[in-house]
């Protein structure tokens, strides 16, 4: 019969090669060489007393040998504790609180617009979205983030995944207009609500970054905002860009009428799908948006099924233990008058 039928919830070795120290007694047992009577090593006076004393008192060669079975269960004992036993415990299934988002960020001509300023230093639209965005990502531990972009067209660039690092580069390699010019609105909600179709379940959040009105795509925002509705896909619009400005080669600020933003439209997508619209004019304003997106209420599902396995090395241990002190006990018992 084997162990596991005898221990249902056995688990095996951590350490099985200890086990293989258990024929070590027998073996030297067998090897080495008894010892032989060489005689006494010391002459002394009384030494015939001491040898009548000796031969007087069988006790004492019982306590040395009385109880070898013991010696040998407690050597057993201590190997199979050596080799530590495990069992399983109770299966938890932990629940995983993950939010899974899809970020869909404007590629468009007017992402170019250096009208942001980060720190000392007036940057385009785009650079300043990319280093907020990329510290929203760096937050994101446990959670899945898909990006697209669009432009003339909408395109992915990374599914939902929790591989975030992916994601942060691929963010980073993005460039203004390398998707076209124009903006397409429409058709950047269309996407994302196609790829949210395919998460398991529990809520569908798309945050749309843009700088612009629709100009371009086959779907009208509208339209892409109640199917995000009907298919149960809440939408966050984020309308991004200050007045527009520019710097001279003389080092005067003028105006490049970039600051034509939907505003109104973007906050009816936004009302549409019970989501929220934002307006952020300078760096921090973003920042503080994404700050108040990551309070959304996060999706708890039910995590991988575990079995712990527990260490019952103590259990031989103490039966080792145990053995010892009843064969002292024992042998003092049987060396007694």
């Amino acid at each position: 019969m084997s162990l596991a039928a005898l221990w249902p919830t056995f688990a095996g070795f951590a350490w099985p090669w200890a086990l293989l120290a258990l024929p070590l007694p027998w073996l030297l047992r067998a090897l080495l060489a008894p010892v032989r009577d060489a005689g006494p090593a010391l002459r002394v006076p009384w030494g015939a007393r001491l040898a009548e004393v000796a031969a007087a008192a069988p006790g004492a060669r019982a306590a040395l040998c009385g109880q070898p079975w013991l010696a040998w269960l407690g050597w057993c004992l201590l190997c199979l504790a050596a080799a530590r036993p495990l069992a399983w415990g109770e299966a938890v299934q932990p629940p995983q609180t993950s939010r899974e988002l899809m970020m869909a960020v404007d590629l468009s001509a007017s992402m170019g617009e250096r009208d942001m300023w980060m720190g000392q230093q007036l940057v385009d639209r785009l650079t300043a979205a990319k280093a907020v965005i990329a510290d929203f990502l760096d937050r994101r531990e446990g959670d899945r983030v898909g990006l697209l972009v669009f432009g003339r067209g909408a395109y992915v660039l990374a599914p939902a995944t929790a591989d975030l690092d992916t994601v942060r580069t691929q963010l980073l390699a993005t460039e203004v207009a390398m998707v076209g010019r124009e903006t397409s609105i429409g058709d950047a909600i269309g996407l994302g609500v196609k790829r949210l179709q395919a998460q398991r379940g529990g809520e569908r959040v798309l945050v749309l970054l843009t700088d612009g009105v629709n100009t371009a795509g086959v779907l009208d925002p509208m339209k892409a905002a109640e199917i995000a509705r009907d298919e149960g896909v809440r939408i966050h619009t984020i309308a991004f860009g200050g007045e527009g400005e520019d710097l001279s080669v003389f080092g005067f600020r003028l105006p490049s009428g970039g600051s034509d933003i939907d505003e109104e439209g973007l906050a009816a997508i936004a009302g549409m799908t019970g989501g929220r619209s934002f307006r952020a004019r300078d760096v921090d304003a973003l920042a503080g948006i994404y700050a108040e997106i990551d309070r959304i209420e996060p999706v708890e599902a039910p995590g991988e099924a575990l079995r712990p396995r527990l260490e019952r090395y103590p259990w031989p241990l103490a039966l080792a233990l145990l053995a010892g002190l009843l064969a002292a006990g024992l042998s003092l018992r049987r060396a007694g008058p």
